[in-house]
């Protein structure tokens, strides 16, 4: 649960239509490994640069996370290295995280569904991070080609995660809306046999070429 609900509202409309509902901006474009299926969440990002397979600023951050927030945890280059098992999964839920964003590994994975925190990660092995090097929170951070920064809202389901800048929270939200209402009605017209090739008008673009 978020503590926002609008944050709530945009989890429920999904990434996919905030995404498009708010002009196809930024998202995370790489494969991520969602550890808890059937979980939608959205929340202000908590952003984590760690040292190069080390998680010292991921127990550093356990200090500083908020209700309601999305920890992102990243390091200067991706790789599958550990940055989260069971125990900071705890703490992070203890402290009002509604979701971990991994741009590197997680392991202990029964564990962590058990605990029910959702957690999307690029890789689970078995692999641990070092405790050694200082790095940064709150600063804007990179994951698959998308910069995140300091209370981004991000949007997290099975499609993937959506971006949305804190300013553009209600106009993406009244937009999405829009959209899903559009949506409704044209699967209903979907389900009584019409065609998305017709009432999108793309009938017109295969036959004046043919």
């Amino acid at each position: 649960m978020t503590t926002d609900p609008r944050h709530q509202e945009l989890a429920d409309l999904g990434s996919a239509t905030v995404y498009e509902a708010g002009g196809r901006g930024r998202y995370v474009d790489a494969d991520l490994i969602q550890i808890l299926p059937g979980t939608g969440v959205a929340g202000p990002a908590r952003t984590v640069r760690c040292g190069q397979d080390d998680n010292l600023m991921v127990h550093a951050a356990m200090a500083e996370v908020q209700p309601g927030e999305v920890l992102v945890l990243t390091m200067p280059e991706p790789r599958p290295v550990a940055l989260v098992g069971d125990l900071l999964a705890t703490q992070a839920k203890a402290q009002g995280a509604v979701a971990i964003l991994v741009d590197a590994a997680v392991r202990d994975v029964d564990e962590l569904a058990e605990l029910g925190l959702p957690i999307w990660a690029r890789w689970v092995r078995i692999k641990g991070a070092a405790k050694e090097i200082p790095g940064s929170i709150g600063e804007p951070v990179t994951v698959g080609g998308a910069t995140i920064n300091q209370a981004d809202i991000l949007i997290l389901d099975a499609d993937g995660v959506a971006i949305v800048e804190p300013e553009r929270v209600d106009d993406v939200l009244e937009a999405s809306r829009q959209r899903e209402q559009k949506e409704r009605i044209k699967r209903l017209k979907l389900q009584a046999g019409e065609l998305s090739y017709d009432l999108d008008g793309l009938r017109e673009k295969v036959e004046s070429v043919t």
